[in-house]
């Protein structure tokens, strides 16, 4: 299969280096040092206490390469919208876009099949942008479990699971997908196909939702967030607003995985989740695809969000004082920060 990596960070440099190793063909989007480093030493992959190198073309150019059978989008949700445009040489007429990212995709409404089928989030994807540019029928929806550092540039250590689960946004078992599925197991991921992709995807922002904007406002790690009496209260009544958004949409949360999700986050002692990393070391902070999209879809459905408006007014205030957030960034900044570490 022939595959770009569109922002060959953290997440996106580990999968390009297996699904090279694997045998596909594959090329990398990255930039900086990180860049460089590919270019002169390799991608080098640290997983299980072994290191490989991977040979692998890479540019910041994607007119550089041509069409391919998929594009893997592993880059923060600004900067997704930032690059939209970018990815015309890479699209050809049966090219797939794989969301690899956190949050709220920008196509979640496409093929939805509710009252809302077809609309686009100015949240996450203001003026349509990736909805024109990009295509909304070539999504594949992924949630991305891993967690991946990039320990000095060029070099990738994997810390923690193998699974990317996938689906498509009608729900159906179709052949690209099977094929990406296919592709992904032969490189040693777990990659699980769901018909409600978007059930995933609420899972896991149900904890992004409150647990990245409450640290990055307290500075706390993320068993303070959840085992402190007052910030956990605060992410229960987050968590409560957001099922409630998800319900109205036909998407199912039982209220007995909030305790689940709140323990189970506790128990990753002293780790400091991607906002506040991004907060300390001067990165955009992705706050819209988090919650911003959260407060966008619960006035659409007419569900009151009032803590999750709360904190995110405070969480938006607080990135526009340290200059790492505006809704109007046309572009990310100029750091690696497609090198991110990637845990939440």
């Amino acid at each position: 299969m022939k595959i770009c990596v569109f922002g060959a960070g953290a997440i996106g440099g580990y999968m390009a280096g297996e699904l090279a190793l694997a045998g596909h063909e594959v090329c990398a989007i990255a930039r900086g040092s990180h860049l460089a480093a590919i270019r002169s030493h390799g991608l080098k992959l640290i997983v299980e206490g072994r290191t490989r190198t991977v040979d692998l073309p890479a540019s910041d150019d994607p007119a550089a390469f041509g069409p391919q059978d998929v594009v893997i989008c592993a880059l923060k949700a600004q900067q997704a919208h930032a690059s939209a445009g970018a990815f015309a040489p890479l699209l050809g007429p049966r090219t797939a876009v794989l969301t690899a990212m956190n949050g709220i995709p920008w196509w979640y409404f496409y093929k939805e099949r509710g009252r809302l089928d077809g609309h686009h989030l100015e949240s996450v994807d203001r003026g349509a942008t990736q909805w024109n540019a990009i295509g909304a029928e070539r999504a594949i929806g992924c949630v991305v479990d891993p967690a991946c550092e990039v320990v000095a540039p060029g070099v990738i250590e994997h810390r923690l699971f193998k699974r990317f689960t996938i689906g498509e946004p009608d729900g159906s078992t179709s052949d690209r997908i099977v094929a990406l599925r296919d592709a992904l197991v032969s490189a040693g991921f777990d990659a699980p196909i769901r018909d409600t992709i978007r059930w995933n995807i609420w899972l896991k922002l149900w904890g992004n939702v409150c647990f990245n904007p409450i640290s990055a406002l307290t500075l706390a790690t993320l068993d303070r967030v959840t085992s402190e009496p007052g910030l956990r209260a605060l992410c229960k009544s987050m968590m409560a607003e957001a099922q409630a958004v998800a319900a109205a949409l036909g998407v199912a949360i039982t209220a007995q995985m909030m305790e689940r999700r709140l323990n189970a986050a506790g128990s990753v002692v002293g780790h400091k989740i991607s906002m506040l990393q991004d907060l300390e070391r001067g990165r955009s902070l992705e706050i819209d695809a988090l919650v911003t999209a959260v407060q966008e879809m619960g006035r659409l459905v007419k569900v009151a969000t009032p803590t999750i408006d709360a904190v995110l007014a405070l969480v938006q205030e607080r990135g526009r004082q340290a200059g790492l957030y505006s809704h109007d960034i046309s572009r990310a900044d100029g750091s690696d920060e497609w090198s991110d570490y990637r845990l939440d």
